[in-house]
Parts: structure tokens; sequence; C-alpha cells
């Protein structure tokens, strides 16, 4: 098959070799999700809510948290423990397609099934319409939830990808959007993400007023996306709270060795980014642009400076959902044929950031995708690329990084020059064989 016309303008671009580079983060581990689940409820008077024959619903939403279905399981456990029944509601507002068999359908995906976790699933995306905003923004919740004798929430703490506040990601986005099924994620996006921060807390107010929310109970993750911590968190002060773990939860992200060790994000410019893949699992923005510096949106800000970015495929977790590539360059035929529509318009257009549905320039390969976006890095010295290359934007403790970073690399505290620098390597087809080792 003749190669297009297009990708021949690339077949003879030189790319720098890279050497494998490992860094160091300082974290803490957690250990065995069931027992830290165990340890957190033994501790807080929370629990006391929990009563005999109660129905109580859990929630569970559309990410990759570290240790999910161990997570999952250990929470239902310890709530029949004291005599309760849980089951678990999806609460991933619009995801999965805004339906409720696909949203169970990303349960499963994510290792949560009604075997794994020990207890029925019950999805719908029918809400119960409980209070109004003061714009006249209508609340709504999840009927099964809201008819259940009690609520327990159920979320990771994090930054989130597309807007700065107080609150981000965590009990609160989950009990005003995730609980809110697609009207819950539509309204709180009806005026961009410039208010999504102001809405979480305002719908967050009325339901906790209003429904049964007993406690909640929140993940925090290292920079190596393992467990770090679980804590229990009241409903009353709940708001207020979640902030404090926000702050923490930004000290524990990874990032690319770029800028000042004492700031959370990386900053500076680099030529060429190249990342394996996007995904749901890493971010909900499938390439966190806390890691990129590429945000689809004006309510973010920081990282570094990178002039161009390739993405090489998205995950099968993701099943086409592959609505980061918006912020790249350059992607492959590959990605360019996994990428499903119906999914990332769906969350594209739920969010308002209709620029998220885009996609980039697709070459055939690995290779001629790495080759145009080296090309067209406008580097003021094109023998001296600065390139990173990283497995997705979560997983950040190996990495490979051109020639050119290496004198400043080999200075910084906390990472190690593995192997290399040696050619980039690819197959027949074009695609990258340099491995990645073991997370």
């Amino acid at each position: 098959m003749t190669r297009p016309r297009y990708a021949q303008l690339v077949d003879d671009v030189p790319l720098p070799k890279v050497a494998l580079v490992r860094q160091t983060f300082d974290a803490v581990d957690a250990g065995d999700p069931a027992m830290a689940v165990r340890e957190a409820l033994a501790l807080s008077p929370c629990v006391s809510a929990l009563k005999p024959g109660m129905r109580v619903a859990l929630t569970v939403g559309s990410r990759g948290l570290a240790a999910l279905p161990e997570l999952v399981r250990a929470i239902v456990s310890e709530i029949r423990a004291r005599g309760a029944e849980p089951f678990i509601v999806p609460s991933m507002g619009s995801h999965g397609g805004a339906t409720a068999e696909g949203q169970t359908k990303v349960l499963a995906h994510l290792g949560v099934t009604e075997e794994t976790a020990g207890c029925p699933i019950r999805s719908s995306m029918e809400t119960v319409h409980i209070g109004t905003l003061d714009n006249g923004m209508e609340v709504h919740v999840d009927r099964l939830a809201y008819e259940a004798d009690g609520i327990v929430l159920f979320n990771r703490i994090k930054p989130h990808s597309a807007f700065r506040a107080p609150n981000e990601s965590g009990l609160v986005k989950m009990l005003s959007i995730g609980l809110g099924k697609r009207s819950g994620a539509d309204n709180c996006h009806a005026w961009g993400f410039n208010y999504v921060g102001r809405f979480i807390v305002e719908m967050a107010r009325v339901k906790l007023a209003k429904c049964k929310v007993l406690f909640g109970i929140a993940s925090m993750e290292n920079a190596y996306d393992r467990l770090s911590k679980v804590v229990v968190i009241p409903a009353e002060g709940m708001i207020e709270i979640e902030r404090g773990y926000l702050a923490e939860a930004m000290r524990n992200m990874p990032r690319l060795p770029l800028g000042p060790l004492d700031q959370p994000l990386a900053s500076g410019p680099l030529d060429v980014l190249v990342v394996d893949a996007v995904g749901k699992e890493f971010s909900g923005s499938g390439m966190d642009p806390n890691i990129t510096g590429r945000p689809s949106t004006k309510a973010i800000s920081g990282g570094p400076s990178v002039s161009r970015i390739a993405v090489l495929d998205v995950t099968d977790k993701s099943e086409g959902n592959a609505n980061g590539v918006a912020r790249a360059d350059a992607i492959t035929e590959r990605l360019f044929r996994k990428f499903d529509r119906e999914s990332v318009y769906i969350n594209s257009i739920t969010s308002g950031v209709l620029s998220a549905a885009a996609l980039p320039m697709a070459l055939p390969d690995d290779k001629s995708a790495i080759q145009a976006v080296v090309k067209t890095c406008e580097s003021h010295t094109p023998d001296a690329i600065t390139l990173i290359r990283i497995p997705n934007t979560l997983h950040l403790e190996y990495l490979y990084a051109s020639e050119a970073l290496l004198p400043m690399l080999r200075e910084r505290p906390g990472v190690e020059i593995v192997s290399g620098p040696a050619p980039m390597r690819f197959d027949a087809r074009g695609t990258l064989l340099d491995p990645w080792p073991e997370h």
C-alpha cells in the first residue's frame, strides 16, 4: 500500500536518541485497601449513622481509581457488617452514553460488578427534582438513591482537569454531578467551566440538606497511582473539610521533571511530548492538562509549555472515548479508527466544550506521528530537540527523554538515567518497540 503523500513529507525527519529515565516521588502507600477502609471507618463516629436493616445507596463513579474494586468490596462489607444492606448506584453524570445500561457497563470495565462488589448494582437515569438554585437551575438526584434509607458517598479526591476551585473532583462533585445524572451534568456545565466550581457547591448544599447523606468515604492516591489514604468525611461540614484534602491531593500528583521542584505542576518549555495512550482511567479528560499544560478550557492554567504533542493510541477501557486527543497536534491512524463519536460527542455537548471533540492530524503510524511533531515543533536548535515520551499522564515514574534533556536531568534530585541514550526503535509497520518497565 502506497503511503499518503503527507506522510512521505516526514519520512526523512531524524528523531533524537532517547534515554530511559526513572523518577522517584515522595509517596505514602496505604497498603491493603480493605484494611485502609476498615481502619478509617473504625476511627470515625460517622458510622453510627448506619442502622440495621437500612437500605444504603453507595455511589461509584466512572474513573479508574486505584484499587477501585477492592475499595468498593471493602466498603460494601463494612456497611453490611453494621447490619445495613448496601446497593451500588452508578454515579457518573452523563458518562456511559447517558444510559442506565451504559453506566453499568462502565463499572464492569473498571472491575466493579455485582460479583466483585458483593451487592446489587441498581442503575437508572431517573431523577427526582428536589430544589432550585437562585438562578433558576433545577437540582436533581438519582431516584434510587433518594428513596434509599441512606446514602454513602464514595469517590476519589483529586485536582480536576478542566477547572480550578476550592472543591474540584471529590465527594462534592460526586453528589452534585454524579448523583445528578444527566441533569446534574447538564446544569453544572451550563454556564461553562468558570462556574462549575460554584454550582457543584451550591447543588451539594441543597442535596446535603434534603437527601439522607450519611457520610462520605474518599480515597486519595500518591504519585505512583497507588492508594495513599482513605478518609471518612461527615455530611455536616463536608464541603469545607474536603478542601483541605484537595490541597494534599495536588501535592501528591506526579509531574514531568521540568521546572522548580517545590511546585506541584511542571513548568517551562518542552519541544515535543509523546503520549502513548489517552484513557478515561488516567484522567476524565483522557490526557490530564495538569501534566501536559494543554487545557481545553480557560478555567484552568499551569503546567509546562509544550510546542507539539503526539498521541499514539486510546486504551481499550475507554471504548473509543478519546476526547483527550483534541489537545494533541498529531495522532495515529490506529487511534483515529478507534475514535467513537457517540461517546465523545455526548461528553463534549454535556460539558459544553465542543472543542474537546476535535481530531488532530492523523498519521499512518507511531513513527510518522512522532516525526510530524518533531519536524514542526519550531525548535531553534533542531539538533537538540527536547522530547519526552510518557505512557500516559498518570504513570510518570518512567519516561524516555531526549539527549538534549539529559544534562539537566542528571543534576535533578530524584531522577535516575536507567539506560541509553539510544535510537527509538520501530517495527516494519512503524510501531514503537521500546518497552515500559512494570509499574
